[in-house]
């Protein structure tokens, strides 16, 4: 945008990822947007730095905005930057991440326009996508077993409750299994009911290896999932799931996800977080799990990857 800034000195704690049908977020004031160059390449999106006034301090808080597909959803879940959107976030100093993201609901109970914060999810990727940052002579490995932050998922589903009771009420499941597949086509019947057998709650194309990476970039990360269809398992009925549903979806329910992150920033903002908004219960944790790998053994361009990503931990 013409006449927007092109830096932003001050860093950023957090970021909002955001998916089909969240591609901006209004009622906040563009500050800068940012053309961020990592060693993966260049993010999905610029990167837009928003203002928003703390409601407890007055103040405004810096939010960096990613749009995952791009800024006009040119790029499937497959072809998605994620190495250099995590990458790029962490440049700027973001250690909390809020993701928005749509998906399939793979239970009666989770019903169209209904709001899913999953605490768990199932790999159903292809290895298709990059899925890590430590590959090429540097090793490293990070605990998964919980794939969302427990504490920000804490705060998230506080903000989601809350607004439960309002105009235009949210529906909010405060826990769920997320199945993150490959596409970009949708599962077929057998597979939608296959994922229903494992425990499955909602279905996306989005969340892996995004998490995965922000862990390893010791960023604390939370998605938000707003169901816009059934899958397909309740196809039978007539009622396969296709991209005009979808879109219908997102569209009609786009105020309430936006109220929601909304919320969840009002609620981040606050003084009592900043411990968690920073990511310091993360920190470290890649300095010795990466350093598995002897200095003799070091891929140079791994190497030298790391150290733009992790300033001072190889050397």
């Amino acid at each position: 945008m013409a006449g927007v800034p092109s830096k932003y000195d001050e860093p950023v704690s957090i970021a909002v990822i955001g998916g089909t049908g969240i591609q901006a977020l209004s009622g906040f004031t563009l500050v800068a947007t940012l053309d961020v160059k990592t060693p993966w390449g260049s993010p999905s999106s610029p990167i837009s730095i928003l203002h928003h006034l703390s409601p407890s301090t007055g103040k405004p808080i810096p939010i960096a905005f990613l749009s995952r597909h791009g800024l006009h959803h040119e790029l499937a879940p497959h072809e998605v930057k994620n190495q250099a959107n995590i990458a790029a976030l962490r440049s700027l100093g973001v250690r909390t991440i809020i993701a928005f993201s749509a998906v399939g609901s793979l239970r009666e109970e989770i019903r169209p326009r209904d709001f899913v914060v999953p605490d768990q999810v199932i790999d159903r990727t292809k290895g298709i996508r990059p899925f890590t940052f430590f590959e090429g002579g540097m090793v490293g490995h990070v605990g998964f077993g919980d794939p969302f932050d427990t504490k920000l998922a804490k705060i998230v589903n506080k903000c989601g409750h809350a607004l439960e009771g309002e105009n235009g009420a949210v529906t909010l499941h405060d826990k769920g299994t997320l199945i993150c597949m490959e596409g970009p086509q949708f599962s077929t019947r057998a597979e939608s009911h296959m994922y229903r057998s494992w425990g499955g709650s909602v279905i996306n194309m989005s969340a892996l290896p995004e998490a995965k990476l922000a862990r390893e970039a010791e960023i604390a990360y939370q998605m938000i999932c707003m169901a816009t269809d059934y899958d397909c398992w309740r196809g039978e009925a007539g009622e396969d799931v296709n991209v005009e549903m979808v879109m219908g979806h997102m569209k009609a329910n786009a105020e309430n996800a936006k109220r929601f992150v909304g919320a969840v920033l009002d609620e981040l903002s606050k003084e009592e977080h900043d411990e968690q908004v920073k990511g310091k219960h993360l920190e470290g944790q890649m300095k010795f799990a990466g350093g598995i790998t002897a200095k003799e053994g070091r891929g140079k361009e791994a190497e030298d990857k790391l150290k733009w990503l992790f300033p001072g931990y190889f050397e």
